[in-house]
């Protein structure tokens, strides 16, 4: 049993004690109502207690590589040298940092989309598998197979997508606008969702990544769409970047995102690294290059918001901290109002974790505990002040205590379960 006492949670009036029994939230009750001997007892001392955060979408295998690249092109190209070079410790070397970076903002989900294709092989997926094995008593990780390469412009790639997705737990991932016309890209979206009904999992595209749709191979929402809708997959599929939807006009853009509502497709927004690498040859009138958040949302389209790469080609920038992720969502989406932030943060919370596992979320009642408590005594701060993460509760065991913080950053892959070796 943990308490978590005297804290302060959005739209419940009063500081609360929030009791979590076999990881889960029992009560939510008023401040210093609890009291049990066989307890461990969290002070909040009047701070603000919010669900944890989740990335739906981080590139753990190529994290922390360093490099630049002026296109996406150009990313994919620099990237695809250096995965010649991955080893099955190199990988686990990286990640491991960057989940630890992950846990001390206060993340405990996590989808790493992880590549596969005739170069690199399985080494990326057997690495983060057994990784996410030794950090399973802190946050969980689940593998989205990625073929960022493409399946039919990369023979070989669909064998190893198979092969992967043969580990329970796995994700269908997909990357069509990499394919050699539109007619491909249409077969490799059909390929990722059939691979999602014949394994029974669930299907998260890199859908398109471009300023506009002139294309066809970026203007395939629709199409997807109706490809979830035939395959009865509503709810089971997600879509990252998206960004050519951005350059749509209202009448055009109302019409996909009602398609992509009507089909439950989530769409995840990537702005530290869409930012980056949208816009590229506009000499003037620079566009954002960035998902729609706020038409997508006002159309019934789950929306989330994640980190996707750590410093890398893709994105130099970075530390796997969703409330950065939040505050420069907050900042190019035009968020104002209260409710435009308690919007942005649930799109870092509640929303993120949606996309990997439904079921109840939040501070309430058989929620599963997934906890953070923040350095700040005013929920609607927290966005713009960026606190300190004070404790990190995963399924109801304290996982991280910002005390401990120089201990933790030791914290050893060899030795999982004492994180203060």
């Amino acid at each position: 049993m943990l308490v978590i006492d005297d804290a302060i949670v959005a739209a419940v009036p009063g500081r609360v004690a929030v009791t979590v029994r076999d990881g889960l939230i029992e009560s939510v009750g008023p401040a210093g109502t609890v009291r049990r001997a066989d307890a461990e007892v969290i002070d909040a001392a009047g701070c603000v207690l919010a669900p944890a955060f989740a990335e739906p979408h981080l590139h753990l295998d190529k994290a922390l590589l360093g490099g630049t690249a002026s296109s996406l092109q150009g990313a994919i190209a620099q990237t695809a040298l250096r995965k010649a070079t991955f080893t099955h410790a190199d990988v686990m070397d990286r990640a491991g940092r960057v989940l630890r970076m992950a846990l001390a903002a206060g993340t405990t989900l996590v989808r790493a989309h992880t590549e596969v294709d005739p170069g690199v092989g399985l080494v990326g997926v057997e690495a983060l598998l057994q990784l996410s094995e030794i950090v399973a008593p802190y946050m969980r990780v689940e593998l989205a197979i990625l073929p960022q390469e493409g399946i039919f412009v990369r023979p070989g790639t669909l064998d190893l997508l198979r092969t992967a997705l043969r580990n329970e737990g796995t994700v269908v991932g997909g990357c069509p606008y990499v394919e050699a016309d539109v007619d491909d890209a249409r077969r490799h979206i059909d390929t990722v969702l059939d691979l999602a009904v014949e394994f029974g999992r669930p299907a998260d595209l890199h859908l398109d990544f471009a300023d506009d749709a002139a294309d066809a191979r970026f203007a395939l929402a629709s199409y997807l769409a109706s490809a979830v809708m035939s395959r009865g997959l509503q709810g089971r599929v997600t879509i990252g970047h998206a960004t050519s939807l951005g350059s749509l006009t209202p009448a055009a853009l109302a019409l996909v995102a009602d398609r992509l509502a009507a089909a439950d497709v989530a769409v995840v927004v990537l702005p530290a690294t869409d930012l980056f690498l949208m816009g590229r040859n506009d000499d003037r009138d620079i566009r954002r290059g960035l998902a729609p958040i706020g038409a997508l949302r006002r159309a019934g389209v789950r929306v989330a918001l994640s980190s996707n790469n750590v410093r890398n080609a893709f994105t130099p920038s970075g530390r796997a901290d969703p409330l950065d992720i939040a505050l420069l969502a907050a900042r190019v989406s035009y968020a104002a109002t209260r409710a435009d932030f308690e919007e942005i943060m649930r799109m870092v919370t509640i929303g993120a974790r949606e996309v990997i596992e439904r079921g109840a979320a939040g501070v309430t009642p058989g929620a599963r505990a997934d906890l953070i408590v923040f350095d700040a005594h005013d929920p609607d701060q927290v966005i713009l002040d960026q606190p300190a993460r004070r404790a990190v509760i995963s399924n109801g065991r304290l996982v991280y205590q910002e005390e401990r913080r120089r201990r933790w950053s030791a914290w050893s892959l060899e030795n999982p379960e004492n994180p203060a070796a």
